[in-house]
């Protein structure tokens, strides 16, 4: 079964990205969040329950934030022109450069990495997954902030591969 918060932090997420449906099923229960137009539906449905929940428009800050996945693609065309690899974020999550807020970054612009480096951690319903380089060479750009939510697909930093 989904608990309250399990499923306001996944409306948050849908919310804040381009993602329009998302389904997940655990334990006999199946959650579905869809994004039609301006409102997002959720479904929860258990074997004797279903709920519905239908919150109010998406706030024009959410409407903001998918705006900017649109920046990706400048960073793909400099990274084309540059001949240099992109780190794309492997799923839906919050981008953080360190293990923790009073911790160093684990990479900085310039810094020089082997296919193991951990360049970040992308949190994901409530887990923290730490990001391997796969590829030798040199941080050219870190492409997100600190904190933002970052798509699957993402560029999130540029390398000058050896």
């Amino acid at each position: 079964m989904f608990k309250l918060s399990e499923i306001k932090e996944l409306i948050k997420l849908v919310d804040q990205t381009s993602v329009h449906e998302l389904e997940i099923e655990n334990e006999g229960a199946r959650l579905s969040i869809r994004k039609p137009g301006k409102t997002e539906v959720v479904n929860v449905q258990s074997a004797p329950v279903s709920h519905t929940y239908a919150p109010a428009p998406i706030p024009a800050p959410a409407a903001a934030a998918a705006v900017q996945t649109p920046a990706a693609a400048p960073a793909a065309e400099t990274a084309a022109k540059e001949n240099l690899h992109s780190i794309v974020s492997p799923m839906v999550g919050t981008f953080y450069r360190a293990s923790s807020p009073d911790a160093a970054p684990f990479v900085q612009e310039g810094d020089r990495i082997h296919e193991k480096s951990v360049v970040c951690i992308l949190e994901a319903m409530k887990l923290m997954n730490e990001l391997e380089a796969e590829v030798r060479g040199e941080i050219v750009e870190i492409l997100v902030e600190n904190g933002q939510l970052v798509e699957y697909g993402q560029p999130l930093f540029l390398v000058r591969t050896e």
